[in-house]
């Protein structure tokens, strides 16, 4: 498979998963705010957070009100998160492939990407909110559905999962990071009745809150939740989950020790961990640690696979001549 190819994919997996994650963020962080005491200030602020691009955010914006957030998470174009540009280059990257991916497939990137643009001052309203994003969320869905069920398993699908599997693990440890330190912190008194209401929301952020239930058989607990969403091997959207897909996928590829030995180090660094004894600076430390490594996977793939990075070594390698 052409370098080009396998990092094209790569990144129109990534981006799809992203605008999926993002609309189930601002989805549940709506319906989080209906059901908590109006006097308390969780607002909108962590989701920012969460994307890591706060310094951007602030380029354009003075402050952290409902509307500029979401409008900045939603549908700026100049935002590098918005569900519209993620979309957007989701879609161009599917342009340049067509011939590798089914024509269904395509058609319906194409149609999402046109939806999530013509309707986006609908996302930005209170009434129309809820049916836009779920709306985003059902037709990802639905690609991924088609892909996985309509294209070959090849090379090129593993490229595939590969991208959308980091993303989710990445994703996940975003949302768990920002919404349990920056929501209802459990040594508040008098917002203590409402830590379910916080956890529910971080299970229902990934659509876990089921899954939860069966698999755990326990009422919402802050320790049994984050052992439910770092290390199940189960659950699709769990971080070890995802990480264990990388490993399945890397092996089927040539060359793929040094990308291994890294993801058989963050396997190692999940289940090692004493969730129950983490306090709230112990897991964001964990979760950057976490991050980090998310981050050299990257790296290392494309080292090994993709265009973009031999183009780089021999850029530099020229200015070093």
């Amino acid at each position: 498979m052409l370098a080009r190819v396998a990092e094209t994919l790569f990144w129109m997996s990534r981006y799809l998963e992203r605008a999926e994650n993002m609309a189930r963020l601002v989805n549940v962080n709506s319906n989080l705010l209906l059901d908590i005491p109006k006097k308390t200030t969780l607002g909108w602020e962590p989701l920012i957070d969460i994307t890591g691009t706060r310094d951007s955010y602030l380029k354009s914006n003075e402050n952290f009100d409902e509307r500029s957030v979401l409008k900045y998470l939603v549908s700026d174009t100049n935002s590098p998160v918005s569900i519209v540009n993620s979309l957007s280059y989701a879609r161009e990257n599917a342009r340049t492939i067509r011939d590798v991916i089914p024509r269904e497939a395509w058609e319906q990137i194409n149609a999402l990407n046109y939806y999530a643009k013509d309707q986006s001052a609908t996302g930005l309203s209170k009434r129309g909110r809820f049916s836009y994003l779920k709306e985003i969320i059902q037709r990802n869905q639905a690609i991924t559905g088609l892909l996985a069920g309509t294209m070959n398993q090849d090379q090129g699908y593993l490229f595939l999962r590969l991208g959308g599997n980091l993303e989710r693990a990445d994703m996940t440890s975003r949302i768990i990071d920002v919404r349990t330190a920056n929501l209802l912190m459990s040594e508040n008194l008098e917002l203590r009745p409402f830590e379910n209401i916080q956890w529910m929301s971080v299970l229902k952020s990934l659509t876990g809150y089921q899954m939860y239930r069966q698999s755990m058989q326990a009422r919402i607990r802050r320790g049994d939740v984050l052992k439910f969403l770092f290390q199940s091997t189960k659950f699709p959207r769990a971080i070890y989950f995802c990480v264990q897909q990388l490993e399945q996928c890397i092996v089927q590829l040539p060359n793929y020790e040094n990308v291994l030995r890294k993801i058989h180090a963050l396997m190692r660094t999940i289940q090692s961990a004493e969730l129950n004894a983490y306090d709230q600076k112990m897991l964001h430390e964990f979760i950057d640690q976490l991050q980090i490594e998310f981050n050299g996977i990257h790296n290392a793939l494309a080292e090994n696979y993709f265009l973009s990075s031999r183009v780089n070594r021999q850029v530099q390698s020229q200015a070093a001549g």
